[in-house]
């Protein structure tokens, strides 16, 4: 019998692709495996290869470099239903430029990368997901790109806000700045100004 935590990840195959077959989901499942991480642990650290694809049932993650000065970058935040991976280095099996941490207790559901591939190679709808998984990690990355070169702070905010309603409480003022680009007393200044008008 299937845990309620693969019944989770399952379903988003079936809501991504619906032309995916009970055969080819029992393939996937077969492979698959549930970690459980606290607040502040590590799912991924830079320089470790990620051997299996983790998708977060629950919980919130966020993504960071450290640069130079020793400043923790925030470059992406991961909640639930979707995927925590360094995608190109994930592909390439080469190690991991991003670290990856807990902000919540997290639940996550591993696919093996030999799996995965294994899959794509066996079953057309497996390898259709992968697409379109990918399209989708495409098209954020781009968004996030644009942000930068066509938006300044404060609406690169606002678009912030509007994409994530339910993620605003949940993430510190400092990576949500962090995260945007921002010094954190201008996101302060920013969201003040916000409330004046």
């Amino acid at each position: 019998m299937r845990s309620q935590e693969l019944e989770t990840y399952l379903n988003h195959y079936r809501l991504v692709c619906p032309q995916i077959t009970e055969d080819e989901l029992s393939y996937i499942t077969d492979a698959l495996s549930i970690s459980v991480y606290k607040s502040k642990d590590f799912y991924l650290n830079e320089g470790q290869v990620q051997t299996s694809i983790g998708f977060l049932v629950s919980g919130l993650m966020r993504a960071f470099y450290v640069d130079e000065r020793g400043n923790e970058i925030t470059t992406w935040f991961s909640r639930e239903n979707e995927y925590v991976t360094d995608y190109p280095s994930y592909i390439r099996q080469n190690p991991a430029k991003f670290n990856f941490q807990c902000i919540e207790p997290c639940v996550v559901v591993n696919l093996p990368y030999t799996d995965m591939q294994e899959g794509y190679d066996k079953f057309k709808n497996i390898e259709r997901y992968g697409r379109l998984v990918a399209e989708e990690v495409v098209v954020l990355q781009q968004s996030r790109i644009e942000s930068f070169l066509f938006q300044n702070a404060e609406q690169r905010y606002l678009a912030f806000m509007s994409r994530n309603t339910t993620l605003f409480n949940r993430i510190s003022l400092t990576d949500l700045s962090s995260y945007l680009g921002i010094e954190r007393q201008s996101l302060s200044r920013i969201r003040k100004s916000l409330t004046q008008k």
